[in-house]
């Protein structure tokens, strides 16, 4: 499905008037971080979230107010205020290979983010490039294991430096960072701009961007988003990260 880019413009806009509607958060992971209203409390349990989103939506959602329940559904609080004691409780707790080791280690690097670094947002935009945040992933990665660490949890941070999509770490950013009207992303990252963001690159949004011709990159790697963004920002320079409302939607809800 080849259109011209103002048809494929004018045909993704429409889908993402329909997919980024407060309707999408009851499916959607994203309703963890809203139960919220604390900044702290709202990044920490979107990345939480994200960290662990790959797999069956339903098990995503269920995995993920399991956590909310172990931090008390206080994540800023547990997180600054925790006992090592405190986390034997996630003894048990596993998402597919994210398992309570990885939860502790997350717990513990998060406070150390938070005291030494002046929290999440700080830190990401310390290392922000004027059009990209994936030099801030990377360094977020290295930062994050700064406190010493199972080398088996470093594969639940992606980094892009070694051709990684990071899909979850995107899709973190971009609640955190794109201001929407519709109330679906947060945009309480006001030091950070949606025209930096990525696309969270994954099966479907991959899939239904070859066939509209937005993609040619067999694999969804690093790459592949690099080209991704591209074209997207060709679309809306300002705010290009929209249009994963609109790949996601066609690829899930209707199949594309």
């Amino acid at each position: 499905m080849k259109l011209k880019k103002q048809d494929l413009k004018d045909f993704l806009d429409e889908k993402v008037i329909l997919y980024n509607s407060p309707k999408f958060i009851d499916s959607d992971p994203i309703q963890i971080p809203h139960q919220f209203s604390k900044k702290e409390d709202i990044e920490i349990s979107a990345f939480l979230t994200a960290t662990i989103a790959w797999g069956n939506r339903k098990s995503i959602i269920n995995n993920a107010h399991r956590m909310m329940e172990l931090l008390d559904h206080s994540p800023f609080e547990f997180v600054m205020q925790h006992q090592d004691s405190d986390l034997e409780r996630f003894n048990g707790f596993v998402h597919r290979t994210f398992n309570s080791d990885d939860l502790m280690q997350f717990v513990k690097s998060l406070r150390h983010i938070y005291q030494q670094h002046k929290g999440l947002e700080a830190l990401f935009a310390k290392y922000a490039d004027t059009a990209s945040l994936q030099n801030s992933i990377h360094q977020f990665k290295n930062v994050f294991f700064e406190q010493p660490h199972l080398e088996r949890t470093k594969k639940h941070i992606s980094d892009p430096f070694k051709n990684s999509a990071a899909k979850r770490i995107n899709m973190f950013l971009r609640w955190m960072v794109r201001a929407d009207t519709k109330g679906v992303d947060f945009g309480i990252w006001n030091s950070l701009s949606p025209s930096q963001l990525s696309c969270p690159l994954d099966v479907h949004s991959g899939n239904v961007a070859r066939k509209l011709g937005l993609l040619n990159r067999k694999q969804n790697d690093g790459k592949a988003l690099a080209e991704l963004d591209k074209s997207l920002r060709q679309l809306d320079p300002k705010d290009p990260v929209k249009y994963d409302f609109a790949l996601f939607g066609l690829g899930v809800f209707e199949g594309f």
